[in-house]
């Protein structure tokens, strides 16, 4: 046990550090080490398309078996000899992303309680990986599969369960015949097919596993073994002649790093090196278990839910398969999206990207639920408003309709939806944009309920944002979008008279445009005050609106900020932190509500100084976006409430 986890932490603090550069490079939600079993899966289907394009030219005999690969290879080069190398590369590539996979979840103790079953199943799934590899080496018939199935043999000629030694069938020319071949084509066949229902297996009890990577990922890894088959194709190694014992191959170290072992150690010592190994993989979950084997409960407040956990589950695992939707992105404790409050009980936090959860943070009662293992019953903050679960989610096609620049980095589309749909939705949430490999970009709605004709969003540019460039670069009036929503929480609360300030930074004036309109549609007369902030004038994008309701509407203040005025606009309004006016004109907050949307690091400075000059916690309603960076470890979204 202390060796176990000693080698745990070892390899938390290399995984956790290479994740990190990783993180640094593609961003959390394009971090291929959080893709790992969805990569494998996408070289699966390399291999199998591959495979099955090579079978239809392959011919089973003793004398065709080498002469048709060998005319695959380069009689059809253009095609046949790059899906042979295919074939090859996405065969070793597995290998190597099942072991890494393996080896991250070992390190992060993702192997004992329900996980369990996922790693036998996982254990499984490799063996049958190393039994097809090498199988379809033999179907080449070179030197090389000759010397595989001479040294396969003599390897599994030591077990006594065997009439007679199985190597004789690979010592003459006349010992192997066209029915041979027949079996292995039968085999590898089988074996992949096999693998198949073992992954559809593995991956079930897992909640919302991803079985696909991200549409960048799956492009680059396909252009990288495209690239290879070009560079170093896979060629045969002279055919096989049993009359002659080959004397040098070129050995796939991926499938065959062992074989030199069955002729330099005694046989009986490397099946127990075998054996050793094997019985270490199948107990790891047994010896790394933690030490209560039962489940807990959660309870979700003010939404009342009752969650079940598994042993060994994360809470963000047992909420979602019990049909909780808690916010998440990376599920990996990288982009903080899934941090929640612990009201009652006590969790191991787990292994995370110190960037996602600092120590203030949990002595504050955070946690990342995706990371986040309950030891006893638990209390967590989950807001569930009986008002949105009246409203459905929907997935929608919509249409570009208008396209405005409404600023030199603010663009205002306008969506129209598809004939006889309508999309219901609470002033103040959001909805997804759906991107083609299921990415999601998160935007408010702009436009008021009731003016629902067309949807509203309002999209900064983000330097290097992949969807953001496109807005602004490519797309056009009459593009189509996929969309789902509405989604998020954050709306204007009706049962009080308080006065409201609205807190708005940047393109966080969409919100809040639609809950003033909203509320000036349905007649409201509580005071209510606007503090937009922005770096410069042009980012008040519409200042015109917000000064004609003040004109418009008695109960209304219009408090455009500047945090980086230009001499050149002759700006004669307020200048600083958007939060610093607000504490400036009222340093008693005790009688307001405050409804702040912006940076999440505009809500995390001013949050704190609100409640520090009496604005009750419960009136304090925050709705804060990350940016997406090409280069940040953070989740790719440009708004996400």
């Amino acid at each position: 046990m202390v060796v176990i986890k000693l080698l745990q932490r070892f390899g938390q603090a290399l995984f956790l550090r290479v994740e990190k550069g990783f993180n640094a490079v593609f961003g959390a939600e394009m971090n291929p080490m959080y893709q790992l079993g969805a990569i494998t899966f996408y070289m699966f289907w390399v291999v199998l398309v591959s495979g099955f394009f090579i079978y239809a030219f392959y011919r089973t005999g003793i004398n065709e078996a080498y002469t048709s690969v060998e005319k695959i290879t380069h009689e059809q080069w253009y095609l046949g000899g790059i899906m042979r190398s295919l074939h090859r590369y996405a065969s070793d590539a597995m290998v190597i992303l099942v072991l890494v996979h393996m080896a991250r979840n070992f390190a992060m103790n993702r192997m004992s309680g329900f996980r369990a079953f996922s790693w036998l199943t996982g254990i499984v799934l490799l063996l049958l990986l190393f039994v097809s590899g090498i199988n379809g080496y033999w179907l080449v018939w070179d030197q090389l599969a000759q010397f595989v199935a001479v040294a396969s043999t003599e390897f599994l000629d030591w077990l006594p369960i065997f009439a007679s030694p199985l190597v004789r069938n690979f010592l003459t020319p006349d010992s192997v015949n066209d029915r041979f071949f027949s079996m292995l084509a039968f085999a590898h066949i089988g074996i992949p097919l096999a693998m198949l229902v073992f992954i559809m297996v593995h991956t079930q009890r897992v909640s919302g596993a991803k079985t696909f990577p991200s549409t960048p990922l799956a492009y680059g890894f396909g252009l990288t073994l495209l690239i290879l088959s070009l560079v170093k194709p896979a060629l045969s190694q002279g055919q096989a002649d049993l009359g002659a014992v080959p004397t040098q191959v070129q050995l796939d170290w991926f499938y065959m790093a062992a074989y030199p072992l069955i002729y330099t150690w005694p046989h009986g010592q490397l099946w127990g090196l075998a054996g050793g190994v094997m019985a270490v993989l199948l107990l790891l979950p047994l010896l790394a278990r933690a030490k209560r084997s039962a489940g807990f409960q959660i309870t979700t407040a003010p939404a009342a839910h009752m969650i079940k956990t598994k042993p060994g589950e994360t809470v963000l695992e047992a909420a979602l398969r019990q049909d909780v939707r808690l916010p998440h992105t990376c599920r990996d404790g990288a982009c903080g999206n899934c941090k929640g409050t612990i009201l009652s009980g006590s969790v191991d936090y787990g292994v995370y990207q110190e960037s996602a959860l600092s120590e203030q943070e949990k002595q504050a009662g955070k946690a990342l639920f995706c990371c986040a293992i309950p030891l006893s019953d638990l209390e967590i903050e989950y807001c569930e408003d009986e008002k949105l679960k009246q409203i459905p989610v929907k997935r929608l096609k919509c249409q570009v309709h208008r396209m405005v620049r409404a600023a030199p980095e603010v663009m205002v589309l306008h969506l129209k939806l598809p004939p006889g749909n309508e999309l219901k939705f609470i002033a103040g949430q959001y909805l997804d944009v759906l991107l083609e490999d299921g990415v999601r970009r998160s935007f408010s709605f702009a436009n008021a309920p009731h003016d629902g004709e067309f949807i509203q969003l309002h999209i900064r540019h983000i330097p290097g944002g992949r969807f953001t460039t496109h807005v602004f670069t490519k797309m056009k009036e009459g593009d189509e979008l996929d969309v789902e929503g509405p989604l998020g929480s954050f709306y204007l609360h009706d049962d009080s008279d308080a006065p409201v300030i609205f807190v708005a930074g940047a393109t966080g004036f969409a919100p809040v445009k639609s809950m003033l309109e909203h509320a000036f549609h349905a007649g409201t007369r509580r005071r209510m005050i606007l503090y937009w902030g922005a770096r410069k004038r042009e980012d008040l994008y519409m200042a015109d609106l917000a000064e004609r309701w003040q004109r418009d509407h008695e109960n209304f203040t219009f408090v455009p900020v500047l945090s980086e005025a230009d001499p050149g606009d002759g700006w004669r309004g307020r200048t600083g932190m958007v939060h610093e006016a607000i504490l400036q004109d009222h340093p008693d907050l005790s009688g307001f509500q405050i409804y702040a949307c912006g940076s999440l690091m505009m809500v995390q400075a001013a949050r704190p100084s609100f409640l520090a000059h009496g604005l009750p916690e419960e009136a304090c309603f925050s709705d804060a976006f990350t940016l997406s960076q090409p280069k940040a470890a953070q989740p790719a979204t440009e708004a996400l409430p």
